[in-house]
């Protein structure tokens, strides 16, 4: 199995965008999920200093998460996975993908199931 996230930062929400590339700074210092984590605790207040904070909080070196955040180093690769999402027709999160079978929204435990089960038995 291989499990790929793409950030779908929704234009209703004007922080997602930042938000993600930020995560994707703190992926560099192996840090993604607790800061993915902590942006989802905290969906109300992503901020620039906010967005700092939380990786302050979190010890990541902080020199480097800043520099990495202020440059805009991972815009275009947050701005390319929203054009793919687009692509695909997704207008929502969460999305998934299954072998190729779209599962839309967030799903109990037994709708994942259902679809493995069926793709494993083929």
């Amino acid at each position: 199995m291989r499990f790929v996230f793409r950030d779908l930062p929704l234009p209703n929400h004007s922080r997602a965008a930042p938000a993600a590339e930020a995560a994707l700074c703190a992926h560099e210092q192996r840090r993604f999920w607790a800061y993915h984590g902590r942006l989802f605790e905290n969906q109300g207040a992503l901020g620039d200093e906010n967005l700092k904070q939380i990786a302050a909080d979190l010890r990541l070196d902080t020199g480097a998460f800043n520099e990495c955040v202020d440059s805009g180093k991972f815009r275009t690769t947050v701005q390319q996975s929203l054009l793919e999402a687009n692509e695909l027709g997704l207008s929502s999160t969460p999305s998934f993908f299954i072998n190729g079978r779209f599962l839309s929204g967030a799903q109990p435990f037994g709708a994942f199931q259902t679809i493995i089960d069926e793709e494993l038995a083929k």
